[in-house]
Parts: C-alpha cells; structure tokens; sequence
C-alpha cells in the first residue's frame, strides 16, 4: 500500500477532519485552477477557430496556390498565360491537389440608375469549385459554367447588392475602361455573403469567356491557374511540388510561370492572424501564472495547518520526503477537481457558443457575424496535461518547508 497516497486521501476526502481555516484557501485555489483552466481552453478554442475561418474565407477567393504569368504587374489587369493539358494534368496527380482550376481577372465599373461602384470581374471556368462560395449563398444559385458558351449569370455579394439596388434575376450593366469602352450586361444568379467586406466589395463571380473576349485572348489564356487542396498543413511542401513542376518552363508564347502560396498574395492578413498567437501564449502565461500562485498558498496553509500532524509523523520516524509526498498527493487532488471544473465551464460555454452563437462581433471590424468556435482534441489533451504538470511541479518548492517543521514544537501547535 502507497501509505502517503493513503494519508492524503484520507486528509482530502475526509470532511470530518481538518479545520475551517484552510477551507476558504482550498476553494479558492481551486477555483483559480478552474477559472484558468476554462479560459485557456475557450481562448485557444475561439483563436484557433477565428484563424480557421479568416483563412477560408481568404482560400476561398484565392485558393491556396496560385500560378501565373511572371511579367503581370500586382493589380488585377494581368498578362495571359497558357498552361498545356499535361502541366495541369501533372499538378491534379500531386498529393494533396484537390482541384485546379483556370481563371481571369478584369476591373470594371457596375453603373445603375442610381449607383456605380468599381469592381473586379474574377471569370472561372466550369472546373472551379463552388463549395466556398455554395456555403455562404444567401439567395439565387450560382451560375452554372459551360465550355462552349458564354453565360451572362454573375454572382455577387450581398454589399454590393445592397449598394446597387440589385436582386437575383436582375440585369446590370458594366463598364470596362480601355482602349476602347466596353460595356457588358450581366444577370444576377445568386448573392453571397462571407462578411469579409475587403473581398465582398470588390468580387463579382463570372464567366471566364467574358474576360478572354475583352482582352482579345484565346480561348486557353487566361490569368492563371488556382490549386486548391485538401490540407493547409501541406501548403509550402505543395507549392514546392508545383514549382518543382513549373520551374525553369514556359508557355508557347515565352511567358515564365509565377508559383505564390495564398500566403504570399496576402502576407497582410496572415501576418496579422499569426500575431494572434501571441496574444494566446500571453493569455496562457498569465493564468498559469495566477492559478499556480493561488495553488501556493493554498498549498503553504495546508502545511501549517497540519503542523500538528507533520510533527507526530516525524516523532514516529517519517523522512521528509515522505511528508512532502503526503502533501504532492493531496495538491493533484486539488488541482484535478479544480481541473474537471474547469473543463466542464470551459467545455460548455465552446458548445453553447458554437451551436447557439450567442457572442456576436461586428462583422465590418472582425469580418465575423459571430465568436467562432473550433474544438481541437490534441490541443485539448495538451494543454490539460500540460497544466496539471505545471501546476504540480510548481507544488514542489512550498512543499519543502515540512523540513523546517520542529516535531518538538509543532505537536503542541494550535
């Protein structure tokens, strides 16, 4: 039998023994344990999740891997590149690759009765995929892309829509400044809404034969080729493979191929998402740091509180050690009950908050209708073993005063 596991369940579990004094000590050191715990595991759970949904909605309009032609400038007025059926062939075979898809990009100015406001027609093909923008589809469907025709049916965002006056079924006009004014009338199929205004105000869905006839290419140019794939983890050893690809090649007119991650298109937005990691290690610090302090007091008030106990085990030949281990024991019961605490409030409010959404956040700041939440097990797991051990080995030192316990004076102590 572990006699220290014993002596020490034996002083935690049983109520009858012990005084008042360390009662409200006890608790509130376990309720800093808690406390900590349920912020820690809600403040990683809506970091985390607020970087999962900003970076989709970015992939989303992006895609994760981009190609294109080497000479074009940074604005969304390109130089056309072709990409011959085996290079795209061979970047669909790479691991990871999900979907790749052609793409063009052209500004233009939509002008209504009332309105104007100055956009960017993005032209896709019938092999882009849809699901982003599927998911965030507030009215109408979007258009369905043909190989051999032009489709008039664009899909726009629910900012625009607001600002244009326009609906689904609608028709507009849009305007396209260049050697000489163009004009394109397109059809409202469907809105979408992501809240990322950035995005939500300049993009219009449309077909990629429209920006292919304005800009006299042919048929197999285009801006470039967007790679989707199916693991974000995977994104510099993917760009890697497809570089290896299009490195050191050319299309048929001498144009050199471009290979960017998402991240270097927008290095502002995940410069900005990579901080937040920051603001989690300092928010994890802190309640550790709290949590572990109130668990030293609690701690130093047991000790003197059992001086009376320490002293008679010493009388009847109890090393130090096995003294602290007594106190060891009863701290990790402390620190598991404050623990499951902890996970339940902690636990609980990331359920609440995921399916019932009751934090909001201003959608035009955080880009965000509500607090997101995404749950990692691992992370999880981590970080519950991660301040259990911390929290016990920070019970080490204070343990240490059994030593100066004088068994001659502390059997008489009150």
């Amino acid at each position: 039998m572990n006699l220290e596991y014993f002596i020490a369940k034996k002083i935690h579990f049983d109520k009858t023994t012990g005084k008042d004094v360390s009662r409200p000590a006890v608790f509130i050191a376990m309720l800093g344990i808690a406390i900590g715990l349920a912020v820690m595991i809600v403040a990683i759970a809506v970091v985390v999740g607020f970087k999962k949904e900003i970076r989709e909605k970015v992939i989303g309009f992006g895609s994760h891997i981009q190609i294109s032609n080497y000479d074009s400038n940074i604005s969304y007025e390109t130089q056309p590149i072709e990409f011959p059926n085996d290079l795209v062939a061979e970047i669909q075979s790479l691991t990871h690759v999900q979907n790749v898809s052609h793409f063009a990009t052209k500004p233009g100015i939509i002008k209504t009765d009332d309105e104007f406001q100055g956009i960017v027609i993005k032209g896709v093909g019938e092999d882009f995929d849809w699901n982003f923008f599927s998911k965030n589809l507030i009215d109408g469907s979007v258009p369905i892309m043909r190989k051999d025709s032009t489709v008039n049916d664009v899909l726009i965002s629910k900012l625009l829509a607001d600002k244009l006056q326009l609906k689904t079924g609608d028709d507009f006009l849009t305007y396209f400044i260049q050697d000489k004014v163009r004009v394109r009338k397109f059809t409202v199929s469907g809105i979408y809404s992501t809240n990322f205004s950035d995005f939500d105000k300049m993009f219009v869905m449309a077909d990629i034969h429209h920006v292919q006839k304005l800009n006299s290419w042919t048929d197999v140019q285009c801006t470039g080729l967007e790679i989707n794939i199916d693991d974000y983890s995977c994104l510099e050893q993917t760009a890697d493979d497809v570089y290896f690809l299009c490195g050191n090649r050319f299309d048929n007119n001498g144009a050199a191929y471009y290979v960017q991650t998402i991240r270097e298109i927008s290095p502002d937005i995940f410069n900005w998402l990579d901080l937040l990691d920051m603001n989690v290690w300092v928010i994890l610090i802190l309640m550790i740091a709290v949590a572990g302090f109130n668990m030293l007091s609690g701690l130093l008030i047991l000790i003197l509180e059992k001086a009376n106990m320490i002293g008679i085990l010493k009388s009847i030949g109890a090393q130090n050690y096995s003294i602290r281990k007594i106190f060891l024991y009863q701290s990790m019961f402390l620190v598991g009950k404050g623990m499951i605490w902890g996970n339940i409030v902690g636990l609980l409010f990331c359920f609440v908050q995921k399916y019932f959404g009751l934090v909001t956040l201003d959608a035009e700041v955080y880009y965000l209708a509500v607090v997101p939440i995404h749950f990692n097990v691992w992370y999880w797991l981590l970080l519950n073993i991660s301040v259990f051990v911390i929290s016990v080995l920070m019970m080490i030192a204070p343990s240490y005063l059994v030593a100066k316990i004088n068994p001659a004076q502390s059997i008489r102590f009150e």
